[in-house]
């Protein structure tokens, strides 16, 4: 065997384990007995010690000093696996197994203080998440930015003073668009009905179908927090419920399959290689959201979700599709991320980058995280947070150890907004399949122009050669005030 086949070949073992790895993961979030946690934190370590093993196994520099590629995939291939290596080398193994441990627990006392608004349950908990995981960033960093650091491990090449930058350009707009939607003189329905579970998860499941979801190699579970998993394929998706807000469990569905069919497009011969898997967060964030917004709240697939949901629920307060497509965007005074409207969602995106940002710094004790959280949320809103449910413990992500992962969902709107005007360009008879109900020529496209590519190019290049331009914000701001200005009649 040559260097390179001998390097891919223990690439595509490592690739498995990581996929072993991903699944008690999944395990965790839907069906582990609550009593397991403890458990499943030394499982968690013990395969972060093996994986981390290979990842810096020897033998890799002097087969990447060895290895000659066939072609421009296999250098690619090659790229990935020396920077691994090399970003992999600089984290001490038992650092590696200890945040594989800790971050395993801590998701379980997270969940546990959530239901009960306890912020104190958490806060030593996630004490030792900030300090284990400013030290991988320190290690990351070697003397840089550990910020900086951490986020080159879900966007690669972004740096926080870029993203501070693009935050920067979109608040002035998103700001003075709120103002005008939410002062305007319509203001659509909102809705007021009960939506039983078993109703909505049949409704998702077809909603699904529509997005071209693979049964044959996924499934649908409920979950705290919804959530994809796995590449190649296996790729499992979440959702959650409320019975009086179905948009909760139907929309996340969508995005949910957006991540899910990403991973399922990717080119089978790139599997459980670098290449088989999405190439950033906020690539990845960007299919999700096109998924979910640009096409799974349009004027055309809201009309037919009018139709199914009169079907399966009856009667429930909205007369028409119109009527209906302004409620399903409805901009609302709320407080959780994942239910928050398009106009108001990267807003707190930027509270939670500003806060973590501090953190890692130590700018920010986690003592004062509860209070730094809910004077932000204050001052960008105008409400105060009512729980802490509602406000610094509904998402999962610290507990998890993803610091440096939130800047890249309001990079993936960014990008979901460049993707949709090219996408609109190349297919202009789109909103005739999605009214009804079949958003397979827009799934098609991503497919054929995004999502089979995986890993090949850098994730700015990724979306660049998907729009046929570089990506900025203004698509996505044009996108947003056109859309808002018509349903609130401004």
């Amino acid at each position: 065997m040559t260097a390179y086949s001998e390097l891919m070949s223990f690439q595509r073992e490592t690739e498995a384990l990581a996929q072993i790895a991903g699944r008690l993961g999944w395990d965790q979030e839907t069906v582990m007995p609550a009593g397991g946690a403890d458990q499943r934190g030394e499982e968690m370590a013990a395969i972060e010690s093996v994986l981390h093993a290979r990842r810096t196994d020897p033998r890799l520099a002097d087969w990447l000093a060895k290895a000659k590629a066939p072609d421009a995939v296999g250098n690619r291939a090659l790229d990935l696996i020396s920077r691994t290596y090399l970003r992999t080398a600089r984290v001490p193994a038992k650092l590696a197994a200890e945040i594989a441990r800790q971050t395993s627990v801590a998701q379980h006392i997270w969940a546990e203080a959530r239901a009960k608004n306890d912020v104190a349950h958490f806060l030593p908990t996630l004490e030792k998440n900030v300090a284990l995981i400013r030290e991988k960033g320190q290690a990351l960093a070697d003397g840089g930015d550990a910020y900086d650091a951490l986020i080159e491990d879900y966007e690669p090449g972004a740096s926080a003073a870029d993203l501070a930058a693009m935050f920067d350009a979109m608040r002035p707009r998103l700001v003075a668009l709120r103002a005008a939607v939410l002062g305007a003189s319509y203001q659509p329905a909102a809705l007021d009905h009960s939506f039983a579970q078993d109703g909505q998860l049949a409704l998702s499941r077809e909603l699904a179908d529509a997005f071209a979801y693979d049964w044959s190699r996924g499934r649908l579970d409920l979950a705290v927090h919804p959530f994809s998993s796995g590449s190649g394929n296996d790729v499992r998706i979440t959702t959650r419920v409320a019975e009086r807000d179905p948009f909760n469990c139907l929309y996340s569905t969508i995005h949910e399959v957006g991540h899910a069919c990403y991973e399922l497009g990717i080119d089978q011969t790139y599997l459980l290689t670098p290449l088989g898997q999405g190439v950033s967060m906020g690539v990845h964030e960007s299919q999700s959201r096109i998924y979910e917004n640009q096409l799974g709240r349009s004027r055309a697939l809201t009309g037919w979700l009018f139709g199914r949901m009169k079907e399966t629920f009856g009667a429930f307060g909205i007369d028409d599709p119109d009527a209906f497509y302004a409620t399903v965007n409805k901009v609302h005074k709320g407080y959780i991320r994942t239910e928050a409207d398009e106009v108001q969602y990267n807003l707190h995106i930027m509270l939670r980058f500003d806060l973590e940002r501090d953190l890692i710094a130590g700018r920010l004790t986690v003592a004062d995280l509860e209070e730094a959280w809910n004077a932000r949320f204050k001052a960008d809103f105008g409400y105060a947070v009512d729980k802490p449910s509602n406000g610094v413990l509904q998402d999962v992500h610290w507990s998890g150890g993803l610091f440096g992962y939130f800047p890249t969902y309001s990079l993936g709107n960014l990008y979901a907004g460049c993707l949709h005007q090219a996408l609109r360009a190349a297919v202009p008879g789109l909103d005739a399949s999605l009214a009804k109900g079949d958003a397979r020529p827009a799934t098609d496209w991503l497919l054929a122009n995004l999502q089979r590519h995986g890993g090949l190019r850098t994730p700015r290049e990724t979306i660049a050669h998907a729009c046929g331009f570089e990506p900025s914000a203004e698509p996505l701001l044009d996108y947003l005030e056109e859309k808002f200005r018509a349903i609130y009649r401004l």
